[in-house]
């Protein structure tokens, strides 16, 4: 057993629902084990502006159930700099922490890579985005509620679409990743989907939404940002000059992916992974992402969890041209 006393807990990055419920985890897991609690307000931000204060049951009382994060986040310039992580240390050591896990994404594990190499801190991560697209884990905390906001935004949607014989282009988060529009576009039916990770082909589209036209009321394209045509305005535009007929909305769905109550999946996975991670700590575990896979807890270290290589599933794409038809 490592020996550790007092376990910091933050949250960074963009918030993904379910941090709640791993924040949850992590301090009742180290009270279960006689640790003291630091929480950290608004990550690196907070180590550096020593905003922190001491944890016990009642402050993560009634919080399982709520999307966001009570602990705050922020995206920390200073912490990228040398003097930034060393005043982190310093107002750290100050308040006897010395073991951190932080709830995130590939941001949040570069920072703490990086620094549980310049100090001797133990890190354990906890996957925290909606975008699912860490390494390490089969789902990330977060990303199920998120889709399921989206299919519900766009069901609703459709009943827009078939009132009034329309093309909806609905654009969904998804900048490096465009695992929430392929789930997503599948699950509602969609006529096309355009993701980062696949080229565009505009002469596909085109033919799909001429073939619809035929016998179809309502037609829907999902859209990741980060589709390389430019996302929903530019494929918008597109397709307006191409088909100056059909009656074509632009529907950005924005932040409210990431807002709302976490799922049932999200909590126990944020549940999970938080007990996971204060026992690897004790276990003498550092510097690496606890996740499932499969259905078991798995180590992976930062490097590796955050190389942004998730590879689609070409199964997955060929149900999109099946069920496109």
């Amino acid at each position: 057993m490592a020996q550790i006393k007092n376990v910091g807990v933050y949250t960074s990055g963009g918030d993904a629902p379910g941090m709640n419920a791993a924040i949850r985890a992590v301090v009742r897991t180290a009270l279960f084990y006689n640790l003291k609690v630091t929480g950290i307000r608004r990550g690196y931000e907070g180590m550096i502006n020593d905003d922190m204060f001491d944890m016990d049951r009642k402050s993560v009382g009634n919080i399982i159930q709520r999307g966001g994060t009570i602990l705050k986040t922020a995206r920390s310039e200073q912490f990228r700099t040398p003097e930034g992580r060393k005043l982190a240390y310093e107002n750290l050591k100050k308040a006897g922490v010395d073991a951190l896990v932080g709830i995130g994404g590939d941001g949040t594990f570069t920072g703490a890579k990086i620094f549980g190499k310049e100090y001797d801190i133990p890190v354990i991560g906890l996957p925290g985005t909606i975008d699912n697209d860490l390494l390490g884990t089969d789902f990330t905390i977060g990303y199920d509620t998120a889709i399921n906001t989206v299919i519900d935004a766009v069901d609703k949607i459709r009943d827009t679409a078939e009132s009034h014989d329309r093309l909806f282009i609905v654009e969904v988060m998804g900048r490096d990743s465009g695992l929430i529009a392929l789930r997503t576009g599948i699950a509602v039916g969609a006529e096309a989907i355009l993701i980062p990770e696949t080229k565009t082909d505009l002469n596909a589209l085109y033919h799909r939404l001429e073939a619809g036209r035929r016998d179809k009321s309502s037609k829907i394209v999902i859209v990741a940002e980060g589709e390389e045509a430019g996302g929903a305005f530019e494929i918008g535009k597109l397709i307006k000059d191409r088909f100056p007929n059909y009656d074509t909305r632009i529907s950005i769905l924005g932040h409210i992916q990431r807002g709302g109550r976490p799922s049932c999946q999200d909590r126990v996975l944020a549940s999970r992974v938080g007990v996971a991670a204060v026992e690897a700590l004790l276990a003498g575990h550092r510097n690496e992402m606890v996740g499932v896979i499969h259905g078991e807890v798995a180590f992976t270290p930062f490097e590796n969890a955050i190389k942004h290589n998730v590879e689609i599933d070409p199964n997955f794409l060929k149900i999109v041209d099946i069920l496109s038809l």
